[in-house]
């Protein structure tokens, strides 16, 4: 069984009260991904602040590559490496000297710290841009280069609090392999997002949030699993053949058929996958009901927090923290 290098145990933290976080437990094996869900304001900004020694908890302990996390803070300080919301970048600096900056500031030395810049702007494929000033970098760029700064130590543990918020798609999949990369290495991180998308594609273990507290625990298959899994959705194009179609979708359905008359769709969650929808796309055809649209579709992170909690992943309620307004901090590196 693999050691866990990230673990807290009963984490609680209340700002007055507001309790942000409600007896939180987290495990990451070494060597591996843990996606931390949930919604605006759900306390994953305030555990990523807890485990990086920015905030103390009021309850619950932790230990991160063994350093127990309250007796010994700057000693896990060490082993880590943080990139918050925001790129953590001087905007009149280079890349190259940003990276120089934060080498110096670790004690790295003038030789080895410009060695190592040089050597994460290639990684990060910024070394074309190394000598221009930040401010003319594009949004992806800033966040590869806020990136790179939390990893010019090489820490062995690694937390990024929703790095691709606010990236093009080029852009968050050109991060995804970068972070891949790093997993590869033998980093173990923990991320903080909002999509599941980015989940799926990442996280080895997925842990949902929401005030504070775990609903869900699990791979990005099991969670929507539980909550129907696949679902076969269709639009018919003529009103009259709404309850034929509904009757086909029942008879591979495995829970309630919708209708939405608004739109005149229909949906059911089934199994079986593209089989279910081919066979359900020849009853279709053979019963001569025209589609205005079809698809077969898994849920979303939206239809994963519907289910277990009667809200979306972008609603946040009165009970946001200060920390998760104001990322208590998360936009600096962790210093040495």
């Amino acid at each position: 069984m693999q050691s866990s290098v990230i673990h807290a145990t009963g984490l609680v933290k209340r700002f007055g009260d507001v309790t942000a976080l409600d007896h939180l437990d987290l495990s990451v094996p070494e060597g591996t991904i843990l996606g931390l869900l949930g919604p605006n304001g759900a306390g994953k900004t305030t555990a990523v602040s807890i485990l990086t020694t920015l905030l103390l908890p009021t309850e619950g302990s932790a230990t991160i590559a063994g350093v127990d996390l309250l007796s010994s803070p700057a000693e896990v300080r060490r082993h880590i490496g943080l990139s918050g919301q925001f790129a953590a970048v001087d905007e009149i600096l280079t890349g190259f000297e940003n990276l120089d900056m934060i080498g110096r500031l670790y004690r790295l030395g003038r030789s080895a710290s410009r060695e190592r810049a040089r050597e994460l702007l290639d990684w990060f494929d910024l070394d074309e841009a190394a000598d221009r000033p930040v401010k003319t970098y594009s949004g992806g760029m800033r966040r590869r280069l806020d990136l790179a700064g939390a990893i010019v130590a090489e820490p062995p543990v690694l937390f990024l609090d929703e790095p691709t918020t606010g990236l093009d798609p080029r852009s968050r999949i050109g991060l995804w392999d970068v972070i891949r990369d790093l997993v590869s290495r033998g980093t173990t991180l923990l991320l903080t997002t909002q999509y599941m998308e980015e989940a799926e594609q990442l996280a080895d273990d997925i842990v949902v949030i929401d005030h504070g507290r775990e609903i869900a625990h699990g791979t990005a298959d099991s969670l929507k699993a539980e909550i129907g899994g696949e679902r076969i959705e269709i639009a018919v194009c003529d009103t009259a053949d709404v309850d034929a179609a509904r009757a086909i979708l029942a008879t591979v359905g495995v829970g309630e058929v919708e209708y939405n008359p608004a739109t005149n769709k229909l949906l059911v969650p089934v199994t079986g996958g593209a089989g279910t929808f081919a066979k359900v796309l020849g009853s279709l055809n053979s019963a001569g009901i025209e589609l205005r649209d079809v698809g077969l579709r898994r849920p979303t992170l939206d239809d994963v927090f519907l289910t277990l909690t009667g809200h979306g992943t972008n609603d946040s309620g009165a009970d946001q923290t200060s920390a998760e307004q104001g990322d208590a901090g998360t936009d600096q590196k962790v210093s040495p």
